[in-house]
């Protein structure tokens, strides 16, 4: 393709599975392209395999991506110039296509069973080779194939690898080429009538204009097999870019063993759309400076097939959880609690009166904690203790700030103190509580911290003269009229 023409680009998922974090990576160098350029994004299904393919996989895989925030500008839901865009639904062209090249000479009927064909690939490997397949078909005689025409024999079209070197110049790894030699001739059109991947994905990037083919290392040795077909039917080859492989931590391709790995499983680990985007662009791709927090405008506006590393990505957890909790930080509270909201009614804490008439308190509590969050369902369990009327005590925590009998009297003391102050709010109530560790002979930490595990059953908290604050003078005189029992039992 020239520099001037239209940047056409596609994400062609099959739907035998949701989304998964290697092809949303994929799908978004994509998108990012072709917003970079003002050019069109296609979203293309690949469905040929009707009875590994369903519409809850192909659901699955548009919900992923509208999760991440990419939209397209032609395909399934919402039509376009080259419409139909399921394969399925466009098997008549490739079989049009496959007897074209039958016809040109460019391929050859092969009336071989698959079981002959595994029979010699089998011997080939006994004997310590290699197999390709050896063109019996290509040098059957007329009279030869007239009988098996006869009996109506089945038939795949394989297409006739021409002899020399197939090159191309791919945009992350440079000039690569491939000797035809080692290119068998391989199956267009299965003799049912079916076409294979390289006939289908070839011909729907023709009949679309595809400009630039983005897609993973693992097809580059695809590759060669499509530019013959390119141009056996007299088309001009799409420029291509092969990005690297996703590793996990251990550096094996990433799969199920490291993780989740369907970008549906990380929405619902609560992590942020816009932090996924940023974690996956940053996953083989570079902005070209050691900037890693990068808005999606930005992302556009940086985006360049040349910065993509020609070696393979690793999928770091640690790091996804860090970028996840510096795009929580940036969120207004107001946003985040209705974020987090779900997340709160899922484990059956949520009260309307949060979204009303306790509406400030609420945005108070997730403002406490949002320094914290890495992903937004650890809210629940540190918000827990303040958003239940129950607590759960951490026995840990009890046993070491809590069950101590010298405490008792101290606690009494803070209480009745605490009872008594005009107005409940962080700096009165922790002069009041030093004060009090003072009257009793008392370190202040030693108070703290068993004020703490009083209130929120917990050694681990935000600032306490805060929690106590946003707790209120009433919870908080409660719980700690109730650890008092705790105190009073390690006495006995």
């Amino acid at each position: 393709m020239t520099d001037k023409a239209p940047v056409r680009v596609r994400f062609a998922p099959s739907p035998t599975g949701y989304l998964h974090v290697g092809g949303a990576r994929t799908a978004l160098f994509n998108w990012l392209f072709a917003r970079r350029h003002g050019g069109t994004f296609v979203l293309r299904i690949e469905d040929t395999d009707a009875e590994r393919s369903s519409w809850d996989m192909v659901e699955g895989i548009v919900e992923g991506l509208r999760w991440l925030g990419m939209d397209w500008d032609e395909g399934p839901d919402v039509g376009g110039p080259h419409e139909p865009y399921y394969q399925s639904q466009r098997l008549d062209r490739y079989r049009a296509m496959g007897d074209r090249l039958v016809a040109e000479g460019r391929a050859y009927f092969c009336y071989c069973s698959t079981e002959t064909l595994q029979a010699k690939r089998q011997a080939a490997e006994a004997a310590g080779g290699g197999w390709m397949y050896d063109r019996t078909c290509r040098n059957l005689r007329p009279d030869e194939i007239a009988p098996l025409e006869a009996a109506g024999a089945p038939r795949a079209v394989r297409f006739l690898v021409p002899e020399g070197g197939t090159a191309f110049d791919d945009l992350v790894h440079g000039p690569i080429r491939f000797d035809n030699a080692n290119v068998e001739d391989f199956v267009v059109l299965r003799s049912d009538r079916q076409p294979t991947y390289h006939l289908s994905v070839v011909a729907d990037d023709i009949d679309m204009g595809i400009s630039h083919v983005i897609r993973g290392d693992d097809h580059i040795s695809n590759t060669p097999k499509q530019v013959l077909l390119y141009q056996a039917l007299g088309q001009s080859v799409p420029a291509f870019a092969h990005v690297p492989l996703i590793l996990g931590t251990d550096k094996k391709r990433l799969s199920k063993r490291h993780g989740a790995t369907s970008v549906t499983e990380y929405q619902k680990m609560g992590y942020l759309p816009q932090a996924m985007v940023n974690f996956l662009a940053l996953l083989g791709w570079s902005p070209g400076n050691d900037r890693e927090l990068l808005p999606r405008d930005e992302l556009i506006a940086a985006f360049a097939l040349e910065n993509i590393s020609g070696g393979n990505a690793v999928f770091n957890p640690e790091k996804l959880d860090w970028m996840n909790q510096q795009y929580v930080m940036r969120i207004p509270a107001a946003e985040l609690g209705g974020l987090l909201q779900p997340f709160v009614a899922g484990a059956g804490l949520w009260r309307d009166d949060y979204a009303h008439g306790a509406r400030e308190w609420y945005l108070s509590l997730v403002a406490l904690f949002q320094p914290r969050l890495t992903r937004l369902t650890s809210f629940v369990d540190d918000a827990r203790p303040y958003l239940s009327d129950s607590l759960e005590f951490d026995e840990a925590a009890v046993a070491k700030h809590l069950s101590k009998p010298e405490l008792a009297s101290p606690l009494e003391t803070l209480v009745a103190t605490y009872r008594q102050l005009p107005v409940f709010e962080r700096s009165a109530l922790e002069t009041a509580l030093r004060a009090t560790a003072e009257q009793h002979g008392l370190k202040p930490g030693a108070l703290i911290h068993a004020t703490r595990v009083a209130v929120t059953g917990r050694a681990v908290s935000p600032g306490l003269f805060e929690v106590l604050e946003l707790l209120g003078r009433d919870r908080s005189l409660a719980r700690l009229t109730a650890a008092l029992s705790i105190v009073r039992e390690a006495s006995r």
